[in-house]
C-alpha cells in the first residue's frame, strides 16, 4: 500500500482543477440524483485483489493528475447505487394529482433516466471524444439507451419500443454539440468523472483532502482520494475518489454520509478499457415498427407540464420559481452552507384539512417532517440522508446539507 500523505487543506488546488479543465466532456452528461444535484455520489464495493503498491503521490499532485487527464476514449460497464433515504417512487404521483404512473409517450432522456435516483443500476458507456457517446441502462429484460452521434441524439427503450430523436442546431462546432446531449437537470452529474469534478470544485479551506492508500477497481491500479468536511454540522461524512494510477481518470466515486451506514451515492466501473470503441458502437437506426418521437413535438407537452406543476401547493411552485432566479440568500459557507428563501407573500405550507392540499401529500410530507420550534416561530423539517430543509410557517425556507439543528440555528439567527 502507498503511504498515505498528511491532511492538507485545498485552496490552490481547486482553482488549479478550474483552470485545466478540460472543455471537452466524453461521457454523455445524464442525471442521476436529481434530488442531490447540489452535492455528489455513487456502485457498492467492487472486488479487489490486494492493494497495489504504487509511488507515494499528494494529494495537490494528485487532484493535478485529474485535471490534466484528457481521455477521450473509453468504453466499459459501471454500476450505481443512491440510498437517499428518500421514498421516490411514487413521489409526483404523491404531489400531483393523476400524476401517479404518467407516461410522456417518449422514450426522453429527462424523462427516463431519472429513475437513476434510487437504487442499483448497471450501465454501459462509451465515449470517442467530444462527438460520439453512447449510455445503456440495463434491465432485467430491457435496456434502454442514449446515443449521441455527430449531432445527432438518439435514444431508445427497448421495453415500450419508442425511440427519441434531435439535431444538434446546424453551425455549432463539435464541442458544442453536447449542448444537445441528452442529459437531466442542469449540472447533475453522471460518472465517477462529474461527480469528481463536482467535488473538487467545492472543496476549499473547510476541506480536508488526502490520499488515502490504493485499491485496484476494475483491473485497473489506483489511488484513493479522502475528501472530509472540516466543518461540524454537515450531513456528508466524506467522499472517497479512486484515481487511475496511469491516466487521472477517477474509476469509483463513494459519499458517505455523516450518520454512517450505507453509502448514499456510489458509483464505479466494473470493467473499463480506454481503446478506441468501433464506429458501429454508435450507429442507431429505429427498429421497424418503433415510435419515433422528434424533440420537437415534445415542446408543446411543456405547457401541459407546467399546468401540472401548479397543481402542487402553490407556495412550493413559487419557491421553484424564486430558486431558479437565484432568489435566496446563501448563510454561512463550505461545506454548511444553507440556502434561505423567502415565500412571496410569506405564506408557508396549507394547513392540513384546508383543502389547498392533496390528502396523498399531506401525508407524504407528515412522514418525511418534524414539527420544529424556535425564535423564527414554528416550521418542519423536511430529511434525506443527504439534504435536509426546514419551511417555517411564514414561508421561509432553509436548505442544505446539514443536519436539523444547523437549520435551526440559521432560521433563529435570520429571525434577530
Amino acid at each position: 500500500m502507498a503511504p498515505n500523505d498528511s491532511a492538507e487543506t485545498i485552496g490552490e488546488a481547486t482553482s488549479t482543477v478550474a483552470g485545466r479543465r478540460k472543455a471537452t466532456r466524453y461521457i454523455v452528461p445524464v442525471a442521476v440524483a436529481g434530488v442531490a444535484a447540489a452535492t455528489i455520489g455513487l456502485v457498492p464495493a467492487l472486488a479487489s485483489s490486494g492493494d497495489p503498491d504504487l509511488p507515494k503521490i499528494s494529494a495537490q499532485e494528485l487532484i493535478e493528475k485529474i485535471a490534466a487527464s484528457d481521455e477521450e476514449q473509453l468504453s466499459g460497464t459501471f454500476k450505481i447505487s443512491t440510498d437517499l433515504g428518500l421514498p421516490l417512487d411514487g413521489l409526483a404521483g404523491s404531489l400531483v394529482p393523476g400524476g401517479e404512473g404518467k407516461d410522456t409517450g417518449a422514450a426522453a432522456p429527462q424523462d427516463k433516466l431519472m429513475e437513476l435516483t434510487s437504487g442499483t443500476h448497471t450501465l454501459r458507456v462509451a465515449a470517442d471524444g467530444p462527438e460520439r457517446q453512447k449510455l445503456s441502462v440495463l434491465g432485467d429484460a430491457s435496456e434502454y439507451s442514449v446515443i449521441h452521434n455527430q449531432g445527432e441524439v438518439w435514444a431508445y427503450d427497448s421495453a415500450s419500443d419508442e425511440v427519441y430523436h434531435a439535431e444538434a442546431p446546424e453551425g455549432r462546432d463539435a464541442g458544442k454539440h453536447a449542448e444537445k446531449a441528452p442529459k437531466g437537470p442542469e449540472g447533475a452529474p453522471a460518472t465517477p468523472k462529474d461527480f469528481a469534478e463536482q467535488a473538487l470544485a467545492a472543496a476549499g479551506d473547510t476541506t480536508s483532502v488526502i490520499v488515502d492508500g490504493t485499491a485496484q477497481v476494475a483491473g485497473r491500479d489506483a489511488y484513493q482520494l479522502l475528501i472530509k468536511p472540516k466543518q461540524s454540522g454537515s450531513t456528508i461524512g466524506s467522499v472517497r475518489i479512486a484515481v487511475d494510477a496511469e491516466n487521472g481518470v477517477p474509476l469509483k466515486f463513494t459519499l458517505s454520509a455523516a450518520s454512517g451506514g450505507k453509502a448514499v451515492v456510489d458509483a464505479g466501473f466494473t470493467k473499463v478499457d480506454f481503446a478506441k470503441p468501433a464506429a458501429s458502437t454508435f450507429a442507431f437506426t429505429p427498429p421497424k415498427g418503433a415510435k419515433v418521437t422528434e424533440a420537437d413535438e415534445l415542446e408543446t407537452g411543456k405547457d401541459e407540464r407546467g399546468a401540472a406543476q401548479k397543481a402542487l401547493p402553490g407556495q412550493l411552485a413559487e419557491l421553484d420559481g424564486l430558486a431558479g432566479e437565484g432568489g435566496f440568500n446563501v448563510i454561512g459557507k463550505g461545506w454548511t452552507s444553507i440556502a434561505e428563501i423567502k415565500s412571496p407573500g410569506g405564506k408557508g405550507l396549507p394547513e392540513a384539512g384546508s383543502g389547498d392540499m392533496p390528502a396523498e401529500a399531506q401525508g407524504f410530507l407528515d412522514a418525511l417532517g418534524d414539527k420544529v420550534t424556535g425564535k423564527f416561530g414554528s416550521g418542519t423539517v423536511f430529511k434525506t440522508r443527504l439534504v435536509n430543509a426546514l419551511l417555517t410557517d411564514d414561508g421561509s425556507v432553509y436548505v442544505g446539507a446539514v443536519t436539523k439543528d444547523a437549520l435551526v440555528r440559521a432560521a433563529d439567527a435570520a429571525a434577530k
